[in-house]
């Protein structure tokens, strides 16, 4: 017989407590611990694995050799080479993908397209929203225009009736929107708590491996940015994915940050039109400037995402302060790393930032995480406090050491490749770098920046 068994279990982060406490020490999250029941049933059940068969003797294992020749795993194509790409080149056959993002940032309007595109290069595909009813999603349909693919739609929240379904239909990929609205009428706790998210996330997952069908699953998020729910779910499925965007901002960047069939962090990049999602295949050309005529204190950046090059403008600010804590603001970069830029150029290239307010923005919206941004944040630092605008069609890129050296990056070779495409002429790069296309500049340590930025104002 099955008993239940009261547990107390912090919805944010999944950490499970005996008893009730305000604070969960494992997240830091004030009154997200809640008392759930769980029942603990036979083996095989949505459940648990106690009873009375939990002592029988397991099956003894048959292992194979590492060598041998492995075949790639196939792939299907969406038709949309941007998600591809942030995929790794298509959805893979029994994979599990969970794609989170902020309200409203457009997760359902990029998987109704997806799913228009898998149906209309003739795979069966079943859109399955635990949010919407089929005529709203008709309604968006009809706004994106892709109202005629011949995709399969439902609405329902019940775990047992969705594999009942996908058993017997049988898709190439499913589609669930969201996991936090499914339940298990196993399960005595309530939809979009911990134990329901992550019992019905492992039923789909166990699906998707045992019948070569893709689950697309999608995740609402946190105030901090995270998946909601248990972060065992993000181990349990084979590529997890982020929708982000900036606010005011048109475009969306679907970034990898986990991929078990492709390269992580890589990105694809689209646009939010009136007639849902365009591909960008050129990025650069969202976060440089327009403006033709230069101007002190901005700097072009060739960085790296994922797998790809992507260029774009870093602008600086230095103006005279008055305070006696001169401010630092940054958009789009780290503020450690900024403060520590500014103290390597104070002591190591004898300038003064010290009674400068410093403001310092990506523009166009990105977020920039690499250190081979240093170089070329330091360029615009420069440029501002001497008001000495850089030549344009210059790229610049490299890890400023705290001894004031500039260290190489990875992928050179890439970033030089992606600015002589978009027409630079040359670049400030770290020691080594070198192109038969590019006039590159090598700069061992910040002297020769600040040498550099002299000469092109």
């Amino acid at each position: 017989m099955a008993r239940n068994n009261e547990t107390y279990i912090c919805q944010s982060c999944g950490a499970v407590y005996a008893k009730w406490a305000g604070r969960c020490e494992a997240c830091g999250e004030w009154n997200a611990i809640q008392q759930e029941l769980t029942e603990a049933g036979p083996p095989g059940s949505l459940t648990g694995s106690s009873g009375a068969g939990a002592k029988s003797r397991g099956k003894r294992l048959e292992f194979t050799p590492l060598s041998g020749s492995g075949e790639p795993v196939p792939r299907i194509l969406t038709g949309n080479a941007e998600f591809d790409r942030a995929c790794g080149g298509g959805l893979a056959h029994g994979s599990a993908l969970l794609i989170g993002g902020d309200p409203g940032v457009g997760k359902s309007t990029l998987l109704l397209q997806i799913a228009a595109g898998l149906a209309d290069g003739g795979q069966r595909i079943a859109y399955i929203s635990g949010e919407e009813s089929p005529s709203q999603i008709r309604m968006r349909a009809e706004r994106l225009g892709v109202q005629g693919a011949p995709v399969h739609l439902a609405s329902a929240t019940s775990l047992r009736d969705i594999l009942a379904t996908l058993k017997s239909e049988r898709p190439d990929a499913v589609i669930i929107d969201s996991i936090q609205t499914l339940w298990s009428d196993a399960l005595p706790a309530a939809p979009g708590t911990v134990t329901q998210v992550r019992a019905c996330a492992h039923e789909l997952v166990r699906f998707a491996k045992s019948s070569g069908s893709v689950v697309l699953l999608v995740g609402h998020v946190t105030k901090d940015g995270q998946i909601a729910g248990p972060r065992v779910v993000e181990h349990m499925v084979d590529a997890v994915m982020y929708f982000e965007s900036e606010q005011g901002r048109d475009f969306r960047i679907l970034r990898a940050v986990k991929n078990r069939f492709g390269a992580a962090h890589e990105i694809g990049v689209f646009e939010m039109t009136s007639k849902g999602l365009a591909e960008v295949a050129n990025p650069s050309e969202l976060f440089l400037s327009t403006n033709e005529e230069p101007a002190s204190g901005a700097a072009v950046f060739a960085g790296i995402e994922g797998t790809r090059p992507v260029l774009v403008e870093i602008q600086a600010l230095v103006s005279p302060s008055s305070l006696a804590s001169p401010r630092r603001a940054v958009v789009g970069w780290d503020s450690a790393r900024l403060s520590m830029l500014l103290a390597v150029l104070d002591t190591r290239a004898d300038l003064d930032f010290g009674r400068h307010d410093v403001f310092l923005n990506v523009a166009g919206g990105l977020r920039i995480a690499e250190p081979a941004a240093d170089l070329a944040a330091a360029a615009a630092l420069c440029s501002s406090l001497f008001d000495a605008p850089l030549a344009p069609g210059r790229v610049v890129f490299g890890e400023v050491a705290l001894s004031g050296a500039v260290r190489p990056v990875n992928q050179t070779e890439a970033r030089l490749k992606e600015a002589k495409k978009l027409g630079f002429m040359g670049a400030l790069a770290p020691s080594g770098a070198a192109s038969d296309s590019l006039q590159v500049t090598q700069a061992a340590k910040l002297s020769d920046l600040v040498a550099w930025v002299r000469d092109q104002g």
